[in-house]
C-alpha cells in the first residue's frame, strides 16, 4: 500500500478545510463542538500550520499563536459564545453600537450584547476562512485550558479558583502578587513560568494588566460551559452575507469611486500607473523632503534615515506635516466608507515639485512633465479581494459619451510575504504565481529584475512565488516541497494570482487595457515560516521593514518617471 507523505496530507487537509468551510457557509451556522466544528479542528491538527506553532501539543497552549489571533479578532471576542459573520447591515449607522476594530486587521466589529459578536466582512472569502481558522483555533486551546483547569470529577483546580478570583475583581494584581498570580496562570496553560511572564507582557494591557489573565479565564470558562453544561458556542453567518459572497459588491463601488475622482479632476486621459503599496511610502517618497525642508537641521543621508526619524516619537508631528504639504501639491485621498477598507491616494505629477525628490527616485523631468503621468496607490488588498478591486478597476470608465477604457500604462505590486530561502527584510522577485491547491498558474513577464536590487545592503532572491489560500493554513511540509521541488518556490503571499487573473482577463481576454501594460511585481519578506522565531506569530518587523519597503517604493518611482 502506498503511503501519502506529509506534504500530500497536509496539502490533503487544505483542500478538505476549504471545502468543509464553503459547505457551513452556505449552510448558515455551525458548531466548534458539532461535528462541522470537529472536523475543522481535525484537519487543523493534522495541517498543523506553523503559525500555531505547538497547537497540536495538548498539554500545552500555544502562546503566540493565540497572541497573533487575539491581536487579528475584536476585542472581547473570547467572552461570546455567538459569533456572527455579516456584510455590511447597517450596524454602523447604529448609535447603541461601538465599532471595534482590531488592532492587526482592519474589519469592523460590534459587539451586541454580553454573549455576541458580529463581525463584518466585506474582503471575501479570504477574509471568512482567515477569522474561521482562527476561532477553531481558540476553540482547540479553550480545551486545552479547560482540561487543565478541572479535575476528572469536574472540580475546578486550585489555579482555577484564583484565577476567577482575579478576573472577579477580588484580588488586585500589583507588583508585590504579579509573579504569584503568573505562577498560577503557568500551571493552567501548562507553560514555564518565564514563558507565561514574556506572553503576559506581549498581550496588550487593561485595567491593571488583565489581558492575558481575561483571556485564558474566558476561553476555558465558555469551553466549560460548552462541557458540563451544554451552552454551545455557535458560528452563524447571516443571509446577506452569503447572498453577497463573490458578487464584486464592495469592489464595484470602490472602483467606482476612483474613476468618478478621476473624471471629476479632469485625469481621466492621462498616463494612470496603478500602485498597491504602502500609501505612506508613496507619499513620502515623492513629499518628504519638500515637506520638511525647514524643519531639519541636519539633512538625512538618505530616504530611510529620513523616514526613522519620522518615526521618532519627538517627530510625530513630521508626518501630519507631510500628508498636509501633500494634500496641497497634487495628492488626494479616497477614504474608504465603501467596504473594502482599502485607502486611495491619487497623485497628479504635473503638481509635485520634481527637483525636491529624493536622489533615491531618479527623474526624467522633460519626459515626466510631457508625459504627466497620474498614480493611483491602493492600499494592500487581502486574499480574493484582490481580484475583485483589480477585476473592477480595470474596467472602462462609463461617461455620458460612451466607454473610456482606463488609459492603463503600468501596474506595480508591492507585497509583504513569506520568505522561504531568506530573513525577515530580504526582497522576492517573482517571474510566476502558483495558486495553491488549484491548476492556476500565472507566468508573467516582470519588469523588475533581481539586479534592480542587489547592492543596497538586502539580500534579493528571484523566482515563483506561491499563492496560499491563508497565511494561517502553511505548514513545514507542504512548504519545503514548494521549496526543493522542481517549483524552486521563493516565498508565500496570498495576492499576486489574483491580481494576475484579473490582469490577463482584462487585458488577454476582454480588452479592455492593453497587453502591453507593464507589470512590476516585488515583495518583501515579513517572516520566515520555515524558521522557528520567525513566523508571523513571533510579532512584527518593526524597523527591520523600512529599508525594503522604500527601497521597492523609490524603484517603482523611478521605473515610472523613466530613470
Amino acid at each position: 500500500m502506498t503511503h501519502l507523505t506529509q506534504a500530500q496530507e497536509s496539502r490533503n487537509a487544505i483542500e478538505r478545510l476549504y471545502v468543509e468551510m464553503r459547505h457551513i457557509v452556505y449552510r448558515g451556522s455551525y458548531r466548534p463542538n458539532g461535528i462541522s466544528g470537529k472536523a475543522l479542528r481535525e484537519m487543523l491538527l493534522t495541517l498543523s500550520p506553523e503559525i500555531y506553532g505547538s497547537m497540536k501539543d495538548m498539554e500545552k497552549v500555544e502562546l503566540d499563536g493565540l497572541a497573533y489571533v487575539i491581536e487579528r479578532l475584536p476585542k472581547g471576542i473570547e467572552e461570546c459564545r455567538f459569533i456572527k459573520l455579516i456584510s455590511e447591515e447597517g450596524y454602523q449607522n447604529s448609535t447603541s453600537f461601538d465599532v471595534l476594530i482590531p488592532p492587526k486587521r482592519v474589519r469592523n466589529c460590534y459587539r451586541i450584547d454580553r454573549e455576541r459578536m458580529c463581525i463584518e466582512v466585506t474582503r471575501g472569502r479570504s477574509e471568512i476562512y482567515d477569522i474561521l481558522t482562527h476561532l477553531t483555533f481558540l476553540n482547540n486551546e479553550a480545551e486545552k485550558i479547560r482540561r487543565r483547569a478541572f479535575d476528572d470529577k469536574g472540580q475546578k483546580i486550585r489555579e482555577w479558583v484564583k484565577l476567577e478570583e482575579i478576573i472577579a475583581g477580588d484580588v488586585k494584581i500589583s507588583s508585590e502578587n504579579k509573579e504569584k498570580a503568573i505562577a498560577y496562570l503557568s500551571t493552567l496553560l501548562g507553560r514555564t513560568f518565564a514563558e507565561t511572564q514574556i506572553a503576559f507582557n506581549r498581550f496588550e494591557s487593561d485595567d491593571n494588566n488583565k489581558g492575558l489573565f481575561h483571556v485564558v479565564y474566558w476561553l476555558g470558562k465558555i469551553s466549560a460551559e460548552a462541557e458540563f453544561e451544554a451552552r454551545e458556542r455557535e458560528i452563524s453567518f447571516s443571509p446577506s452575507l452569503r447572498e453577497r459572497l463573490g458578487r464584486h459588491i464592495y469592489g464595484e463601488k470602490w472602483a467606482q469611486n476612483i474613476k468618478n475622482a478621476l473624471v471629476e479632476s479632469g485625469l481621466q486621459h492621462r498616463p494612470l500607473h496603478i500602485i498597491s503599496a504602502n500609501p505612506h511610502s508613496v507619499m513620502n517618497s515623492l513629499y518628504a523632503y519638500a515637506a520638511l525642508e525647514d524643519v531639519i537641521v541636519e539633512k538625512p543621508e538618505s530616504l530611510e534615515d529620513l523616514v526613522l526619524m519620522m518615526r521618532q516619537p519627538n517627530h510625530k508631528p513630521w508626518q501630519a506635516r507631510v500628508e498636509t504639504y501633500a494634500l496641497q501639491n497634487g495628492m488626494q485621498v479616497l477614504k474608504d466608507n465603501l467596504g473594502t477598507n482599502l485607502v486611495v491616494q491619487l497623485f497628479d505629477t504635473e503638481k509635485i515639485d520634481l527637483n525636491a525628490l529624493p536622489i533615491e527616485v531618479p527623474c526624467n523631468k522633460e519626459l515626466v512633465e510631457k508625459d504627466k503621468p497620474v498614480l493611483i496607490v491602493m492600499d494592500y488588498a487581502f486574499g480574493e479581494q484582490a481580484y475583485e478591486t483589480m477585476d473592477e478597476l480595470l474596467k472602462p470608465i462609463q461617461t455620458t459619451k460612451g466607454e473610456l477604457k482606463m488609459p492603463i500604462a503600468s501596474i506595480s505590486i508591492m507585497g509583504k510575504a513569506g520568505i522561504l530561502c531568506g530573513e525577515k527584510g530580504d526582497i522576492m522577485i517573482p517571474d510566476a504565481h502558483i495558486f495553491e491547491g488549484t491548476a492556476d498558474n500565472y507566468p508573467f513577464k516582470n519588469d523588475f529584475k533581481k539586479k534592480d536590487f542587489e547592492g543596497n545592503g538586502v539580500d534579493v532572491f528571484e523566482g515563483a512565488m506561491i499563492t496560499v489560500l491563508g497565511t494561517s493554513l502553511q505548514n513545514r511540509d507542504i512548504l519545503e516541497y514548494f521549496k526543493d521541488s522542481s517549483w524552486q518556490a521563493i516565498g508565500l503571499e496570498m495576492e499576486g494570482a489574483h491580481y494576475q487573473k484579473a490582469i490577463q482577463a482584462e487585458s488577454r481576454i476582454r480588452g479592455n487595457i492593453k497587453r502591453e501594460v507593464v507589470l512590476r511585481y516585488a515583495y518583501y519578506a515579513s517572516d520566515n515560516p520555515l524558521l522557528t522565531g520567525s513566523t508571523l506569530a513571533s510579532g512584527s518587523l518593526g524597523t527591520i521593514g523600512v529599508k525594503p519597503t522604500y527601497l521597492i517604493t523609490c524603484k517603482i518611482l523611478a521605473k515610472i518617471f523613466h530613470a
